[in-house]
């Protein structure tokens, strides 16, 4: 069935759509500071680097993004804000850059080479906020951004400048009087219901604000004591402390240590269960969510059942602070409020511990998320591990501090497989697996794991070498070591790699030798899934399209039996081209359509470039040349940021050859590639949206995938000792 021919971009309006980038939105209501606002926005006109610089607590992060969402109109290509105060390796910053822009890609390139060249033709704001740790190589990077990308101006926000050449510093003061006022009321106002400032206590909230020099953080952190406390109380309390510090002269104590005066007099004022709380939540870094914290941070002096009613205690000092998110409520503590815990944890001596338990909390969460990969609840996994990767990387961390606990950064490494390889995250997992695999551990199983995802890793990212130099490892040390599953995936992934170099009659080989050792061992998995697409793929090019076709029917069956979508993409692109093979064009179309949409879903930009290429070619079947050659130009944008266009395959490239060849007949030269080069200019969202004939906004999210679970849909990971495939043992 052909559809109606759409109207196609030409060069000239073909515009790229403006993209609104990922600044948060605002949960409570910015107070103040129009004047110096304005002043930034000079500044930001002026120079392409400014940063914004404060102590610790004077609103610098908040103040940044207020500034950056009011000046997000003027960058077509959107406002992007990179929270760096989690991400402790200097090494992972890039990646960090990577991930904020919300940049996929599957290749072997450094990420340093794809933020260059993702910037280098986009007019964009990048807000850089808590670079502090991270300066040296923060300015470099900087540096080589702004001097390649001349449309890119960068925002930065941490407590001191970054040092580069033409950068202009705003140095971020404290409140004025009338503001401070007016953001302690409106604080007030949200702690204890009723509050209202009349003229009798004006003053004394004057007094409150200028004794805590009009900084944010310390004004919200004693908002939050009037739930127990009057405003006189409160100043008085303050004021004792001041004298105590500075020897009867409050107007003594330097401005850096207000806040640090004011957290500890907050400190101090909390309940024992509550300081002990604030020093074990410490150890998180970015947001949790509360199983986290109650099984991390529960025990002697904290029973579990008493941690919510705890942490509730701390939301409403505004210690913690509390944010949503598209899996539910989730909480997080300001940086200086966490290092301040962090002291009083190492101080009880109790630090290695909890960090311990916190990392065998996210291995279980890990375990746990690559279970669920393989049911209803897929979507729900990867966005759980896309919320919960700071917390996954210290945990990496820590498990390489110490030589007995190598296997454990190798097993969490090799266990998130499905989020390096299926949710666009291929650069990441690469440098984890390379750094845990470059530690010797005599725990075989868990390395032999490391070493197949790894060997898969570089076959999604067209590095054949490293590809066979892991998987050989992996078959040789698994057939000493008797570890049927760790010979079972080498044997699949080099298959898999047999495939994409066009050796099909080998990859049938080694698919069907695979495919024979999992059903030995009993294993059933989207990867034991996606072996037999991947041989439905080989025996296609070999020219049994009836094969194909029944090995991916039957993959499509059990993906919807278990609910799985994303190797049922696979098939679906798989069972798509045969139905093209075999003239039937309506069908071709419908399958490349689902697949596309779950495909994008999951930002796995390998499937969307295979699906957009094939539905080009249905597109000239049907008779719409010009549309097609948008289409192929869509996949160009996309190559890129995958690898090397189609693997260099001629089976897999033989499709693009044929569309371009007749819808050229069709135009002429000009024609066509005028078409082509407009569709390059589409997003990677508005080519789907395009391709599936929808009105999709191009700068939104993408949804959930179809089949998945509830939104927010928990588990409770295994976190003590766990025996068989489902995860290390915790000893």
């Amino acid at each position: 069935m052909r559809r109606p021919q759409r109207p196609s971009p030409t060069p000239d309006d073909a515009e790229p759509v403006p993209v609104r980038g990922n600044l948060p939105a605002e949960l409570d209501t910015f107070v103040g500071r129009d004047d110096e606002l304005a002043e930034l926005d000079a500044l930001l006109r002026e120079s392409r680097l400014v940063t914004v610089a404060g102590v610790a607590g004077v609103g610098k992060t908040r103040f940044a993004s207020r500034a950056a969402a009011l000046m997000e109109k003027r960058y077509c290509d959107g406002v992007w804000i990179a929270e760096l105060s989690a991400v402790r390796d200097p090494e992972l910053l890039e990646h960090a850059l990577v991930a904020a822009l919300g940049l996929t890609d599957h290749t072997h390139r450094p990420p340093r080479t794809v933020l260059v060249e993702h910037c280098a033709g986009r007019s964009l704001l990048l807000v850089l906020d808590g670079f502090e740790h991270l300066r040296d190589v923060c300015a470099e990077l900087v540096r080589e951004l702004l001097r390649r990308a001349p449309r890119l101006r960068v925002l930065a926000a941490g407590r001191c400048p970054l040092r580069v050449d033409g950068e202009l510093t705003f140095p971020l003061a404290p409140m004025a009087d009338d503001d401070a006022l007016e953001l302690f009321t409106r604080r007030a106002a949200a702690v204890r219901q009723g509050f209202r400032l009349t003229d009798a206590d004006r003053e004394t909230a004057r007094e409150l604000c200028r004794r805590l020099d009009c900084i944010p953080l310390a004004l919200e952190l004693a908002a939050g004591r009037l739930r127990a406390l009057t405003m006189e109380q409160v100043l008085h309390r303050l004021d004792d402390r001041f004298r105590l510090l500075t020897g009867g002269s409050p107007n003594a104590l330097p401005r850096h240590q207000t806040l640090r005066t004011a957290i500890g007099w907050s400190h101090e004022l909390c309940a024992p269960e509550q300081r002990l709380l604030w020093a074990r939540l410490s150890v998180f870094a970015g947001q949790f969510d509360l199983e986290a914290v109650e099984y991390i941070c529960s025990g002697a002096g904290l029973p579990a059942d008493s941690v919510l009613d705890v942490l509730d205690e701390l939301l409403a000092q505004s210690v913690v602070l509390r944010e949503d998110s598209a899996l539910g409520g989730r909480y997080r503590l300001l940086d200086t409020v966490r290092e301040y815990g962090a002291e009083w944890l190492r101080a009880t001596g109790d630090a290695e511990r909890l960090r311990r338990r916190h990392r065998d909390w996210y291995l279980g969460l890990a375990t746990w998320c690559e279970l669920d990969w393989f049911s209803p609840r897929q979507a729900d996994a990867a966005a759980r591990i896309d919320s919960e990767l700071p917390n996954l990387r210290q945990a990496m961390e820590c498990s390489l501090e110490s030589p007995d606990e190598i296997h454990l950064a190798q097993y969490l490494a090799g266990t998130l497989w499905f989020y390096w390889t299926g949710c666009g995250h291929l650069s990441e997992g690469r440098h984890w697996l390379d750094h845990v695999l470059a530690e010797e551990s005599p725990h075989d199983h868990a390395r032999l794991k490391a070493l197949w995802v790894l060997g898969y890793v570089a076959v999604l990212q067209g590095d054949p070498v490293g590809a066979v130099s892991a998987l050989q490892e992996c078959r040789e040390e698994g057939e000493r070591s008797q570890d049927a599953s760790a010979v079972a995936y080498a044997v699949h992934r080099t298959g898999c790699l047999s495939l994409v170099t066009d050796d099909a009659a080998r990859a049938e080989e080694l698919l069907r030798e695979a495919l024979t050792r999992y059903r030995e061992i009993g294993e059933l998995n989207s990867n034991v899934l996606m072996a037999q697409v991947e041989l439905g793929m080989a025996v296609a090019f070999l020219g049994d399209l009836d094969g194909a076709e029944a090995i991916c029917d039957e993959v499509r069956e059990i993906c919807e039996d278990h609910g799985e979508r994303w190797a049922m993409a696979y098939a679906l692109y798989v069972l798509g081209f045969v139905a093209l093979q075999g003239g039937l064009s309506g069908r071709a179309r419908r399958m490349l359509e689902e697949a596309l949409s779950i495909g994008h879903t999951f930002d796995d930009l390998l499937g969307t470039a295979l699906c957009l290429e094939l539905l080009a070619l249905i597109t000239v079947v049907e008779g719409d040349a010009t549309e097609a050659a948008v289409l192929q130009g869509a996949a160009d944008r996309i190559w890129p940021s995958v690898g090397l266009p189609l693997f260099g395959s001629a089976h897999y490239g033989r499709p693009r050859l044929q569309c371009e060849e007749r819808a050229r007949t069709a135009l002429g030269d000009a024609r066509y590639d005028a078409a082509r080069g407009a569709g390059r200019l589409l997003g990677t969202q508005a080519a789907v949206a395009r391709a599936l004939g929808s009105a999709v906004d191009a700068g939104a999210a993408p949804e959930a995938a179809p089949g998945g679970g509830r939104a927010g849909e928990k588990r409770r990971p295994a976190a003590s000792r766990t025996t068989g495939r489902g995860g290390p043992e915790l000893g």
